[in-house]
């Protein structure tokens, strides 16, 4: 039988592997560099996903995170300022998720915590819930650092161990990613 609890944290830890993974291999600018006209990089993503960490699971339970937290801008934090090396921004990541993972150990899944920046009417939260949230925010950005990564190299996948996508060449991408293209003109040129 499962343990809802064990089961969250099992799904919020692929999606932090699976993130933090997409960092490896690549030099400083690649792990920063902005593809998207948002400028999300890879190095911000994990820097985005950690500070969401300490925030959901230490403010909102009233288990403040014990160090200042890296620069926040008007366009939040997807971002690493040059200032942070990605050893710093690396060593954030391991210290919100060692934080988040005592907030997780500590509480039981019905502690009741507020999310100040929710809307009143929905701001009381419980620790299932925020961590639903958390395995769902994890994954989706895990999801754009796939991409993200992607474009910078062709790395796509999973996780090292489990890529999760089929085991073929370079030329049977190429031909599918064709194959891809060819399908989407011809559906522009069938439904205008």
């Amino acid at each position: 039988m499962s343990d809802p609890k064990a089961d969250l944290r099992d799904y919020l830890q692929g999606g932090r592997e699976a993130l933090l993974w997409k960092l490896d291999g690549l030099s400083e600018h690649d792990v920063r560099r902005p593809l998207v006209p948002t400028g999300t990089n890879l190095l911000g993503l994990v820097k985005h996903v950690a500070g969401t960490a300490v925030g959901y699971l230490g403010e909102v339970f009233d288990r403040p995170f014990p160090e200042e937290l890296p620069p926040y801008s008007e366009v939040g934090d997807m971002y690493a300022t040059a200032d942070e090396s990605r050893d710093d921004v690396i060593g954030f990541w391991h210290r919100a998720w060692a934080h988040a993972d005592a907030t997780i150990e500590a509480l039981p899944l019905d502690a009741v915590g507020r999310v100040w920046w929710w809307p009143e009417d929905r701001s009381e939260v419980t620790l299932h819930h925020v961590l639903v949230h958390l395995v769902a925010e994890v994954q989706r950005h895990a999801g754009h650092a796939d991409l993200v990564r992607e474009l910078v190299d062709g790395t796509a996948g999973l996780l090292p161990r489990s890529s999760n996508l089929p085991d073929r060449d370079a030329a049977w991408w190429r031909e599918h990613h064709d194959r891809v293209a060819q399908a989407a003109a011809d559906a522009a040129a069938r439904w205008p």
